[in-house]
Parts: structure tokens; C-alpha cells; sequence
């Protein structure tokens, strides 16, 4: 694998790590405003997680053209490209605030959903081959902690221009300047920034690997049977780990009640599950547990924590979403290695393949949505709906351990 050694990528991870960081404050956002857009709108439960699916669907739509740019920009100036359409994203949500429109919301939050796309797909495999392969999950799992701080982060942020209990769309105005004017900034610096290429092995044709590694002789991207498996498994990954972080205050609702004080202080415990469980993987990965063996544990993890919190009354099943966050903290860098490992000159296009995944976060959460609406029997969702609503995670934790187990390791 053509990396650095250890002492240079030192610098290119500590810049890649704000680029994470940028990346869940983002989604972060979107994420808390999801519960408070359906009073303004006036919007069902399904309606309202249309806005996740506004900025995931762009991942599905946008993965290909993503991989294209990168080939001929390389992964540098691809989160350079990336940031500035972020920045068009963040800036349309003044004028959708001012017109009260809820169709130029969603717009404006595709087009951030395509900056996004840009920039997971030039950041990830990035971290993935810039160091040796077997410690791929540990180096995601130092970004994971970035990402995730940045989502509970967000909340913080948008509660110093609004009351986070009373939402108000005019109120979304100020940060959302604050935050295009950061995304400029930071597309600016990444185009000083000493981030060096680096290529996967087998990824330049000139390499020996490139003949004689397990690409050789391949002529397509659909020949990798355990990326397109890995794929699949990202596409269930991302669904059941954005599903909490957008639910959880849905769920406190439902248990204590519309007139709970401090309702999104629930927001911090999937974030803090995540942290706790990234700070594992940085810490035993590769040294005491392989890629591999964590990603099964954590799949079981997550069963687990699934069932507590369907069957435990909801004032205590509601603390089981630590645990979901932790059991989802170690998938995404343990299935990103796994899944493009030994693609050799695919690696771009297959990296672009698993940014399509990521569409699973607008999916899963919407069909999460219309199972509430479906359950429920009064015009408010109860907590049985949403236990019930839950079990959507048992077999998706089931196809993940699956890939854990023998999916990811078909081409052996």
C-alpha cells in the first residue's frame, strides 16, 4: 500500500480529522431542526423525516458523479470542491426561512447533501489507505470521535441564536450565515493545506500490485462481490445509526411529554455512545482486537441494546440509546476497510459505490417514519409506537454481522 509512514500522516490526519469534524456538524443540524420543522410545517412523522431524506438522497444520486471528480482532481481538491457547495447549501436556507418554503428547504439541504457526498467520498478513503490497512478502523475511529462530538456540538450551537423548545424558522437565520461563512473559509485553507495524494495499492497501473494483486484481470467494479456486500452493509450501517440521533427527542416526547423541560439534553446520549465506542476502537484495534472480530461484537452489541430498549418501560429503555450508540460507533470503521480492500485501480470508483450507501440514512429513518404513522393510533405518537417502530434494527444488526462473518471475506 502506497501510505505514509507513521511520523508523515500525523499532519494530513489532524486536518482531515476538521473536515469530520465539519461533516457531522452539518448533519448534526438537520438532524435537531427535524423534530422542530414538523411544528412549523405542520408536517406527519414521515413528512418530517423528509428532511433527512433531502440530504441523503444525494449521496444515492451524486455518489458516481463524486468518484468522476475525484479521478481527475484527486482527494485534495475534491473536499476543496466540496465545501463550496456545502456553503451554496447552508446560504439557500435564508432565503427558504424568509419564504416560509418548505420545497426550497429540502433543496437547499440536496445541494448541501451533494457537498457532502463530494467530501465523504474524498475523506474516507483517504484515512482508510493513508496508513497501514490493519489499523484502517482504528485511524476511522479517531475521526468517528471528531464527527460525532461535532453532531452534539450542533445542538449547542443553534441553542445560543434560539430556544430549542420553541423553534422559530426566522431564528435559523443568523447561524446559518455563520456556518456558509465557515465553509468558505475552510474551502479556501484546504487549498494551502499540505495534504499530500496518496493511492491505494494496485491503484497505479504502473505498480506491480496492479497485475498481480486480486484486481488483476478484473474489468469491472461488479466483480468484487464483498464490496458490493459491504455496500449493502454501509446502506443498513448508516440508517440504523442516523435513526437514533434523529429519533431520540421524538422518543423523549413521547414519554415525558410535549411540555418536558430540556427535552434535547436526550440528544447527547447516542453521540456520547458513539464517542465511548470510538475511543475503544482507537485504543484496541488493531492491538488487542481485529477489524473484523469488532465488528461482530458490536453487531451483537446491538441486538442487545435493541431488545433492552423495546421491552424495558420507556423512562429506562430511553438510556439504552447510549448503548445503540455504542454498539453502532465501531461499524463504519470497521466496513469501510473491509469493503474496499484489494480493489487496487477500482478504489476511487468503489469508494464512490459506498458514499451511494450512505443513501441507507434517508431510507431507514423514513421507513422508521412511516411505521410510527402507521402503529399509532392517536394523533400523537406513544411509546409502544415507537418500540414497536424499533424492531426495524433487529435485522439490519443481523445482515452486519453477516457481512462481519463471511460476507467480507467471499473474495479469500
Amino acid at each position: 500500500m502506497t501510505n505514509l509512514k507513521k511520523s508523515g500522516y500525523i499532519v494530513p490526519l489532524a486536518i482531515v480529522s476538521v473536515l469530520f469534524f465539519v461533516i457531522g456538524f452539518g448533519v448534526g443540524i438537520s438532524g435537531f431542526l427535524t423534530p422542530f420543522l414538523q411544528d412549523a410545517f405542520d408536517l406527519s412523522t414521515s413528512e418530517s423525516y423528509l428532511v433527512t431524506a433531502a440530504i441523503f438522497s444525494a449521496f444515492v444520486i451524486f455518489g458516481a458523479p463524486a468518484g468522476w471528480i475525484i479521478k481527475k482532481v484527486g482527494y485534495k481538491y475534491g473536499m476543496v470542491i466540496a465545501f463550496f457547495v456545502m456553503a451554496i447549501g447552508m446560504v439557500l436556507f435564508v432565503p427558504s426561512s424568509n419564504m416560509l418554503s418548505f420545497p426550497l428547504f429540502l433543496i437547499a439541504l440536496f445541494i448541501g447533501g451533494i457537498g457532502n457526498t463530494i467530501l465523504q467520498a474524498s475523506v474516507n478513503p483517504y484515512v482508510t489507505i493513508i496508513g497501514p490497512k490493519e489499523s484502517a478502523a482504528m485511524r476511522m475511529s479517531l475521526m468517528g470521535i471528531f464527527n460525532k462530538s461535532a453532531w452534539w456540538l450542533s445542538s449547542l450551537f443553534l441553542g445560543l441564536f434560539m430556544d430549542l423548545n420553541n423553534v422559530k424558522l426566522d431564528d435559523v437565520i443568523v447561524p446559518f450565515y455563520i456556518v456558509t461563512g465557515i465553509l468558505v473559509a475552510l474551502g479556501v485553507f484546504m487549498i494551502f493545506a499540505p495534504l499530500p495524494e496518496v493511492k491505494a495499492e494496485g491503484e497505479d497501473e504502473s505498480d506491480e500490485a496492479a497485475t498481480t494483486g486480486y484486481a488483476a484481470g478484473k474489468t469491472s467494479i461488479f466483480q468484487f462481490p464483498h464490496l458490493l456486500l459491504g455496500v449493502l452493509a454501509l446502506f443498513i450501517y448508516v440508517g440504523v445509526e442516523t435513526l437514533p440521533m434523529v429519533s431520540i427527542i421524538g422518543f423523549a416526547k413521547s414519554i415525558f411529554g410535549d411540555t418536558a423541560q430540556n427535552l434535547d439534553s436526550f440528544a447527547i446520549y447516542v453521540p456520547l455512545g458513539l464517542v465511548v465506542g470510538y475511543i475503544f476502537g482507537v485504543l484496541m484495534i488493531p492491538k488487542f482486537i481485529s477489524q473484523t472480530a469488532a465488528l461482530r461484537l458490536f453487531s451483537w452489541i446491538g441486538i442487545i441494546s435493541v431488545l433492552l430498549m423495546i421491552f424495558l418501560p420507556g423512562e429506562y429503555g430511553i438510556y439504552c440509546m447510549a448503548l445503540v450508540g455504542f454498539s453502532n460507533s465501531l461499524m463504519w470503521p470497521a466496513i469501510w476497510p473491509l469493503a474496499i480492500a484489494d480493489l487496487g485501480k477500482f478504489t476511487k470508483t468503489g469508494s464512490s459505490m459506498l458514499v451511494m450507501g450512505i443513501v441507507g440514512g434517508a431510507v431507514i429513518p423514513l421507513i422508521f417514519g412511516f411505521l410510527i404513522d402507521a402503529v399509532k393510533t392517536t394523533e400523537v405518537a406513544t411509546v409502544a409506537n415507537y418500540q414497536t417502530a424499533y424492531w426495524l434494527f433487529i435485522p439490519a444488526y443481523l445482515y452486519i454481522l453477516y457481512f462481519a462473518v463471511k460476507g467480507s471475506k467471499i473474495r479469500k
